[in-house]
């Protein structure tokens, strides 16, 4: 079997595939790929099955050496791309001979990055899924140096694309949002200013929530919430004011209410935007 030996495992890099679903009711999160668009990409670029695992990077890249040639695709934020020192492709197949060093530098735009590899990074599987959930602890942690990745064996040929299009990190993050289940714990007056206030993505964020800054959301009724289930995308107000928005490794219950829910479709821009991005909520009408 092929592996991938890590020689630079940069600020945060994880192995992460689809994620664990189904298993909420355990007490599990999901986890999985917060882009999870640019890690169908990558794996289509190498001829993956779309539920691969790859190499899910932060701001500053990773550096891994080949043992034994491998197919390899980087997308996700946008970063120069070295074998050997030689500039390669972002965005596109490249191979990588036996015992030459991929380098994937840090991320010029965006937040994350997604490394594919014929094959798949072969990590055992934990309830379902090879990905890293920095919440629980399920599956591998988070990429040392030294680490050696095992590869699956490649899948057998099929036609792969040159180029898969994906947006460009947002300079506006804009969350469209389904208010409920709590927004009557929230004065008419503060749901209504959230579609007119502006806030920024702030430092403080990881792969459990996206965090932001701005005027706070003020409540109707004081007291605590018993705790209840959480989804993807919800948006919960803790008693500070500043919404923040869950991701992939949330928990699978919280106590602070939930003024809406963002659309699984806007979170992969909310995965690529920086700190001080503005942020816009954009309440969804009721049909």
């Amino acid at each position: 079997m092929n592996e991938l030996v890590v020689e630079r495992p940069g600020p945060l890099t994880t192995v992460q595939d689809l994620g664990r679903r189904g298993v909420a009711h355990l007490g599990v999160p999901r986890a999985g790929a917060l882009d999870e668009p640019a890690l169908r990409a990558a794996n289509r670029l190498v001829g993956n099955e779309p539920g691969a695992a790859g190499l899910e990077t932060t701001l500053g890249g990773v550096a891994l050496r080949a043992v034994g040639t491998a197919l390899v695709a980087v997308t996700g934020a946008p970063s120069p791309v070295r074998v050997d020192g030689r500039p390669a492709a972002w965005g596109a197949p490249v191979v990588v001979p036996a015992g030459a060093l991929l380098d994937v530098g840090a991320a010029t735009a965006g937040v994350r990055g997604y490394l594919a590899v014929a094959g798949g990074i072969a990590v055992p599987p934990v309830l379902g899924s090879r990905s890293a959930d920095l919440l629980s602890g399920l599956g591998p942690a988070p990429l040392a140096v030294g680490d050696r990745l095992p590869v699956g064996t490649p899948p057998p040929y099929r036609a792969r694309p040159e180029l898969v299009p994906l947006p460009a990190p947002p300079a506006e993050l804009v969350l469209r949002l389904r208010l409920g289940p709590r927004a009557d714990w929230f004065t008419p007056e503060a749901v209504a200013r959230l579609a007119r206030d502006r806030y920024v993505v702030s430092p403080a964020g990881n792969r459990i929530g996206l965090r932001t800054e701005g005027p706070p959301v003020a409540r109707a009724r004081d007291g605590e919430l018993a705790s209840e289930g959480m989804v993807l995308g919800v948006v919960q107000i803790p008693p500070d004011g500043q919404p923040v928005v869950f991701l992939a490794d949330h928990p699978t219950t919280g106590g602070y209410p939930v003024i809406g829910v963002v659309p699984t479709a806007d979170l992969a821009a909310a995965a690529q935007a920086r700190p001080g991005t503005p942020v816009r909520f954009a309440p969804l009408r009721e049909r």
